[in-house]
Order: C-alpha cells, then sequence, then structure tokens
C-alpha cells in the first residue's frame, strides 16, 4: 500500500485495482507530485493557497491595525512586544501597500513554512513518506495554526522560530555539526524580536539538554557561541526595556490580574488538545512518547523534555493556552514517524486511511471555526452550532462571532464616524484637533484608515501611544472616542457628545462608543500625559 493506503501504482491497472501491471508500467518513474518531497510541498502551498482565498473575506483585526502603527514608529522595542513584528509591518506596507492582502502576505507564507518544517522533521527523524504526510497533514489542520496565519501578528511567525530552532538541534544530535549552534543563535535571537517567549522555548532546550545524554553539547565552546549571538541580537531590545522602566513586565503583571481567565492546569492541559485538534492529540502524545521512551528517539530526548519544562514554565507562570502551540510541529512530526513504525512493524498498512482520513474530515469540520471561510451570517451561526463562546452586543440583539473575528468588524465605519464628527468643526478648530482614543485598536485605526478621509494622526494613553505621547496638541479642542464622561471631567470643562458608534458584528467593548467633543481644558495635555499612563 501506498500513501493513504492506496496501492502501488504498479499494481493498478484497466481491469481493477491489485493486478500486476507489465514491465512497462513497472518502470514508469513515480511522479514528483506522489514522492514525500512532492506531497509535502503540495500540502504547503495548498494551505497558502487557502489563506488567499479567505484574505478579503472579513476586515483588518484590532491588533494588526496596532502593528502597523508601530512600523511607523521604529524602535528597538514597544509596551506590549518584541519590536520585529513592527520592522515587518513597515517592511509589507513599503513593499505591497496597505491593503488586506499586503499586511497577512507575509502571515500566509509562515503557513507554508509550518507544514514544510513537519514534514521536514519527520524527515530528519527516520520518517518515510506515510510519516512526512501525516505530520504535515497535522500541522496542516491545525486549528491554532490556520487561526494565527490568518492575520498579520507576531503569532504567525512565532512558530516558524521555534521549529527551525528545534530542527536544527535534530541535525547538530544526528550529525554532531556543532558549529549549526551559531545558527542557532541567529535563529533565537531573531524570534526573540519576535516574541519574547522564544526564551521559554530556549530555556526548555538547554534544560531538556542538562537532563540527557546529550549534556556533552554543553561542554562544548559553540553551543556558548550560539547563545552570544542570540544574546548579541536582543541586546538593543534589553537596552530599550531598561530605558522606559521595564514596561513589558509591567503590562505583564497588569494583565496576568486583569485579563488572563484563571484556568487549572489540567484544564490548561486538556485544552491543548483543542488548539492542535482533539483527533491529532494521539499523534503528539505519541510524539513525546517518542521522544521520551523510544530508543530511535534518545539521539532528540532533550526535546521531548523541553517541550515538558516549558509546560511547566506556562502553568507555573499562569500563561494563557496558546503560549504552548509553537511547540507543537515537533511533537506531531515526531508521533508520526512512531505510528509509521508501528506500521511498519505490524504490517497494518490498513491504517494509513484509517488515521488520515478522520483528520482531514475533523479539520476540514473545524477549519471555519479557525479562519474565515464563512460568509460572515454563515459564520454566525456555525459558530452557535458548535457552541463556540459567543459575543454579546448589549444593544438590540445578541450575537454573532467570537472574539477573533468580532474585533476585524467595525474600525472603517468607526473612523469614518469620526471623520464626519471632525469635518464638522470649524477649519481653525480642525487645525488644532487633536484625536483621542481610549485604546490602541482605536488609535490604530484612525492611523489606518483616516489619512484617505482627511483626519490628523491620532493620540491614545493606552500602551505604546503612551510613549508616542500627545504630540503638539495643547487639548484646546480635543475628539475623544470611547471614553467614559468621568474620564474626561478632571481634563475639560466642556464636554458634548457629538455621535455614538455601532456595528453589529463588532465587539461589544467597541459598540456604543461616545464620541466627545472636549474643549476648555483644565490642565494641558502635556501636563497631563504622565498621569494618563494606561499600561493593560
Amino acid at each position: 500500500m501506498g500513501l493513504l493506503g492506496l496501492e502501488d501504482p504498479s499494481r493498478v491497472s484497466a481491469g481493477g485495482i491489485g493486478v500486476e501491471a507489465g514491465p512497462a508500467a513497472r518502470a514508469l518513474p513515480r511522479t514528483w507530485l506522489l514522492n514525500e518531497t512532492g506531497i509535502v510541498v503540495s500540502l504547503a502551498a495548498l494551505v497558502c493557497l487557502l489563506h488567499f482565498l479567505c484574505i478579503g473575506r472579513y476586515g483588518y483585526f484590532r491588533d494588526e491595525l496596532y502593528y502597523a502603527a508601530c512600523g511607523e514608529h521604529l524602535a528597538w522595542g514597544y509596551v506590549d512586544q518584541a519590536p520585529l513584528i513592527a520592522v515587518i509591518a513597515r517592511f509589507t506596507r513599503w513593499l505591497l501597500g496597505d491593503s488586506l492582502f499586503a499586511l497577512r502576505f507575509f502571515p500566509v507564507l509562515s503557513a507554508g513554512v509550518k507544514v514544510l518544517l513537519a514534514g521536514w522533521m519527520a524527515r530528519e527523524l527516520g520518517g518515510g513518506r506515510f510519516a512526512q504526510s501525516l505530520a504535515a497533514t497535522t500541522v496542516f489542520f491545525a486549528p491554532v495554526y490556520l487561526s494565527f496565519d490568518s492575520f498579520f501578528s507576531m503569532n504567525a511567525f512565532e512558530p516558524v522560530f521555534w521549529m527551525l530552532c528545534a530542527a536544527m538541534t535534530m541535525r547538530i544530535a544526528g550529525e554532531g555539526n556543532e558549529r549549526l549552534w551559531l545558527l542557532f543563535g541567529v535563529v533565537a535571537g531573531l524570534g526573540s524580536l519576535n516574541k519574547h517567549s522564544m526564551l521559554f522555548f530556549g530555556s526548555g532546550i538547554l534544560v531538556g539538554l542538562f537532563l540527557t545524554p546529550q549534556r556533552h553539547f554543553l561542554r562544548e565552546k559553540w553551543i556558548w557561541l550560539g547563545g552570544l549571538v542570540a544574546f548579541a541580537i536582543v541586546l538593543p531590545n534589553i537596552l530599550w526595556e531598561a530605558r522606559y522602566d521595564w514596561p513589558t513586565f509591567q503590562i505583564l503583571r497588569t494583565v496576568a490580574h486583569t485579563k488572563n481567565a484563571p484556568v487549572s492546569p489540567l484544564q490548561f492541559i486538556l485544552q491543548q488538545a483543542l488548539l492542535v485538534h482533539p483527533l491529532t492529540a494521539p499523534v503528539w502524545l505519541g510524539g513525546l512518547y517518542f521522544f521520551l521512551r523510544r530508543r530511535e528517539g534518545k539521539a532528540y530526548r532533550f526535546l521531548g523534555w523541553a517541550y515538558l519544562v516549558v509546560l511547566a514554565e506556562m502553568l507555573v507562570l499562569k500563561g494563557k493556552i496558546y503560549y504552548l502551540a509553537p511547540a507543537y510541529p515537533m511533537l506531531l512530526a515526531a508521533g508520526a514517524v512512531w505510528i509509521e513504525q508501528q506500521i511498519r512493524v505490524h504490517n497494518w498498512d490498513w491504517m494509513k486511511p484509517a488515521i488520515l482520513a478522520p483528520l482531514v474530515v475533523g479539520g476540514i469540520i473545524a477549519a471555519p471555526l479557525a479562519m474565515p471561510l464563512l460568509p460572515v451570517e454563515a459564520m454566525a451561526k456555525y459558530s452557535q452550532f458548535w457552541d463556540v463562546e459567543k459575543v454579546e452586543v448589549e444593544y438590540h440583539e445578541r450575537a454573532k462571532l467570537p472574539q477573533l473575528y468580532a474585533d476585524m468588524f467595525g474600525w472603517p465605519e468607526q473612523v469614518a464616524l469620526l471623520a464626519r464628527v471632525y469635518h464638522s468643526l470649524p477649519p481653525e478648530e480642525q487645525a488644532k484637533c487633536a484625536l483621542f482614543a481610549s485604546n490602541y485598536g482605536q488609535a490604530g485605526a484612525i492611523d489606518y484608515f483616516g489619512p484617505a478621509l482627511g483626519l490628523p494622526k491620532a493620540i491614545s494613553n493606552h500602551n505604546n501611544y503612551f510613549l508616542w505621547g500627545p504630540r503638539n496638541y495643547t487639548g484646546e479642542v480635543v475628539i475623544a472616542i470611547g471614553f467614559q464622561l468621568e474620564e474626561l471631567r478632571p481634563l475639560f470643562r466642556q464636554i458634548n457628545l457629538a455621535a455614538t458608534t455601532f456595528h453589529s458584528y463588532a465587539m461589544p467593548d467597541e459598540n456604543n462608543l461616545p464620541i466627545y467633543i472636549c474643549r476648555q481644558p483644565k490642565i494641558s495635555l502635556q501636563k497631563a500625559w504622565p498621569s494618563l499612563k494606561a499600561y493593560k
């Protein structure tokens, strides 16, 4: 049997399956699309095509607008993120423009890279065609990756950096080429500039090496030289953090007490299966078993320990459930190799389609919940059918979308309404009017869509917008969006409601937002600004 349990092509004839073909047919080379590389590459291309087809179905995600704004203020750090995402945003807009397609182009490519890496790691671990195909398929349909790769964020690139590092350690452990630790340092350093969580995976690998026979690498110079390379790459970000009083730690403390929903250790572990799809749980658990217990995985045992170390770190620090998601491609690859070995030993070729078919069907069922495949009304009904946690809109109706999708609606309309209020002012007031947003989503939307509507850049006291300050505005005339009256009264004597936003699919906290025109400041924005900081 071949891939998916199909019979060898040399045994298929016009008369039916299982008839020995003639010598000429047996001599025909296997087509490229049916060999290991062809299958994995085809799956990688297919997942990219799927994402490209869905790019314009919904709108801009809140954080995408913020990252684009950060790209206009390049720095070695930001309050709530590492600096690389802003560089990518700046480069993307310079290269491809401001469309959704442009902004999401590189995340889509990262989806294909994840699939390729899964197949490559399965091959590196000794897997054949079925193992490589199974690994690539599980990563293809993993809901967490379909979700991450459908919009622009550092989460799309994070698994690529983690798994590039894992792939290099596999090659180092398998072939002994310790100079690869230098390249490992480059990738780990860049991964840390993409998202600081790279440090968790790096610490997991170090502990894993210490706990296994591969600790001999720790006695050689190359791994420490690689560590120095990574440190040199990350050092400017560390210096930026120190200069601004470690704002990332400030916001992490705040988020831990206000945003992160409490989850028990058991819930955290069980919900990992939902991230990668419940039907793939036997595969990645088999991968953990392969690394920790199988003789064939002994050389790579440190990767199994690395996963457990990062899991323990997340449990102790009460991290969000998806923080462990970048580690699963290596477990899926190892699990696919272990399953292939069992099939070969027991001559269970019939299990190949029995394993792959449910994974594909289950992945297709879950995909609309992870990426914008369906029209929005159909998506609302589909998510309700599967009892996905709904967003309640405190207005005419309940509904309709999970947060990921709800945060893709309402931003252009919000800015258009703000523009109508702004252009209702006399020209002399427009010239000195500040657009004051209560959070980075609103401010990012103003900065992204506003120029085409004749709006100035926004100011906000939220996260990195706070560091960018009130620009040159004094506060004589301010249009404030998203603030409550009690927040504005200490700053202004005259506050008039000008409009109220609404979008039926938007998040509740972005609906029914008041837009106020504020005049007669009690204190200038410049003097008030230090007291307005909101890191959250």
